[in-house]
């Protein structure tokens, strides 16, 4: 058996464990993984729900309860590290910033550039691996406005958690097993590209709108 079938079929494996795990948890299941996924534990959401969305295309779940599950989730975690860091981020930082290179005014500049440009930054964090679970930090620390980030979380968390269940669902209703493993692997890459080209052009475009209005306002005062 070559590397690649050993690891074809190990993947196929683990996506059908997941799948069962998944199931047997329920939607508390789902909102409880999640809330880990978007905190400190380094649970990714690909493995959470896509499964979720497989088991709906089996009438085994509700695509649109899975959606709120996962979003309910996203918020609860997305709090978790907020609040951790509106609590002992800046004490932290102002005893031992200097180990970090982070400075008093480094913290002021980081507060106000989430006043600023928090909801950008918050939606288009959620929808991008990896730094989705931490954008909640630095928001935290700056004190964002806690109905902007709530509404930003929410926005980009729901557009990633209903990508997931669509492919999940898609993948319910692709056809012969042989292929889901190809078809997951494909399709998250898919998605994950596109969200990215979506937050490049959206924060290209807010870029170019903040340097036209900040342009007009210089034009008003003189």
């Amino acid at each position: 058996m070559s590397a690649v079938s050993w690891l074809s079929g190990a993947f196929h494996l683990m996506v059908a464990w997941l799948v069962d795990v998944v199931g047997s948890l329920g939607y508390p299941g789902i909102v409880g993984l999640m809330f880990l996924e978007s905190s400190f534990f380094p649970f990714p959401s690909e493995v959470v729900i896509p499964p979720a969305g497989y088991l709906a295309s089996e009438g085994e779940m509700n695509p649109f309860a899975v959606v709120a599950c996962g979003v309910a989730g996203s918020l609860l975690g997305a709090y978790f590290n907020y609040y951790v860091a509106v609590k002992w981020g800046r004490k932290f930082f102002e005893r031992f910033g200097k180990y970090f290179f982070v400075s008093p005014s480094a913290l002021d500049k980081a507060e106000a550039f989430f006043a600023r440009h928090g909801h950008i930054s918050t939606f288009t964090a959620r929808l991008l691996p990896v730094i989705r679970q931490y954008v909640s930090l630095p928001a935290g620390l700056a004190r964002m406005n806690l109905a902007k980030f709530t509404i930003y979380t929410g926005l980009g968390s729901g557009i990633w958690v209903a990508a997931l269940t669509a492919l999940g669902y898609w993948i319910g209703r692709a056809g012969e097993a042989a292929y889901k493993d190809e078809v997951m692997y494909r399709g998250l890459h898919k998605i994950t590209a596109s969200l990215a080209a979506f937050c490049a052009v959206l924060i290209a475009g807010y870029v170019f709108y903040c340097v036209r209005r900040n342009r007009s306002l210089k034009k008003d005062v003189s």
